[in-house]
């Protein structure tokens, strides 16, 4: 078994369309990236990330922690995008 790790200097628009798999929508994109997910409870997460070309995979992983998912999850989805 494989263990996955956090890309380093990940793609900006891979890190997108992974987190859009997972649910999230972009809100509005200027010197930072604004997303947000609607939850079964009607409540909303936001999320914000840096707007540059490659995204760092201690920020990755900072992102993950403040919305709750999970390493597997998001691995799973960047994999798939």
């Amino acid at each position: 078994m494989t263990i996955l790790k956090f890309p380093v200097d990940a793609p900006k628009q891979k890190v997108i369309k992974s987190l859009e798999l997972l649910g999230f929508r972009l809100v509005r994109e200027k010197e930072h990236i604004s997303m947000e997910r609607i939850n079964n409870d009607g409540s909303k997460t936001p999320l914000t990330l840096p707007n540059h070309t490659r995204i760092k995979s201690s920020t990755l992983r900072t992102i993950c922690t403040q919305t709750g998912i999970s390493r597997d999850d998001f691995l799973d989805a960047y994999e798939k995008s």
